[in-house]
């Protein structure tokens, strides 16, 4: 099934670099799994509030400069938040920044700068982050909606 995004995605992408607009845009035609953007660019008000609440762990956001997206995954029009949804809109977010060639890094994987060039799936990424920051004794910061150019 081939999906789209909606006028208050779309709507969401508004002061979003025109680069990561492009990758989501492709995505949405290639994915398994639904999604929609939930937020793009950020005032830095926001980006405080988010600090905050520890949704956020940096004032440093590319959110705040438009280039960072969230994307929520739905399973047949309902929210999903299980990682396997996110792998398969990453799988598709990789897919299409390959395609209009612009560098994506994800927040399930941040180790890799660019997923691009990332030899396997985005779960694979994922577990090879998990492994990377247990192995250093650090706890993994994950954020499957993020990405970021």
């Amino acid at each position: 099934m081939k999906f789209s995004l909606s006028k208050r995605s779309l709507d969401r992408l508004e002061g979003v670099d025109e680069d990561l607009i492009k990758v989501v845009k492709f995505a949405i035609g290639m994915t398994r799994t639904d999604f929609g953007v939930t937020e793009g660019l950020r005032s830095i008000a926001r980006q405080e509030e988010l600090v905050n609440k520890g949704a956020s762990k940096t004032m440093k956001s590319m959110h705040i400069v438009g280039r960072a997206v969230d994307l929520v995954a739905y399973d047949n029009g309902s929210v999903v938040w299980e990682l396997p949804f996110y792998f398969d809109v990453a799988d598709a977010m990789k897919e299409a920044a390959v395609m209009v060639d612009v560098p994506l890094q994800w927040g399930a994987a941040w180790h890799i700068e660019d997923i691009r060039k990332f030899d396997g799936s985005m779960k694979d990424a994922y577990n090879a982050y998990v492994d990377l920051r247990r192995s250093q004794g650090r706890t993994p910061f994950i954020d499957a909606p993020h990405f970021q150019i």
